[in-house]
């Protein structure tokens, strides 16, 4: 927890994957100090011409190289989601040389109560974590 849901465009190898998933990774524990083990991401792959990522008028340029991240997480502070979506640019072009033009961002909030990990349980209300 969070959940990182990510939309790209197919055809990057697996360990261009595995580098955009790490570098995503390391911005969420830095920036929501979460556990490094808290770790729960799902990459959606589209063909071309099926991830439609326009500019809403700012100026940004889109490549194919874009993503389009969906987190879904308990209610974290605006300078916490500042500092995530600052630190997810800066990972993601360091260690992928993705642009950060190609980075667009939804943060859903839910509670407590909307998490099971496993076994029929809240738990996060039945207090196992």
């Amino acid at each position: 927890m969070p959940l990182l849901r990510f939309d790209l465009v197919a055809g990057r190898a697996p360990e261009a994957l595995t580098t955009l998933l790490d570098a995503a990774h390391a911005a969420v524990v830095e920036a929501f100090e979460v556990p490094d083990g808290d770790r729960y991401q799902v990459v959606h792959q589209h063909a071309p011409g099926e991830l439609v990522v326009h500019d809403t008028g700012l100026g940004i340029p889109r490549t194919d190289d874009v993503i389009v991240l969906q987190v879904t997480s308990r209610p974290r502070t605006r300078e916490q989601k500042e500092r995530f979506y600052a630190l997810l640019v800066d990972h993601l072009e360091r260690a992928c040389g993705t642009a950060p033009g190609d980075v667009v961002v939804a943060i859903t909030e839910n509670s407590d109560a909307d998490w099971s990990f496993g076994h029929g349980r809240a738990q996060f209300l039945t207090g196992e974590l």
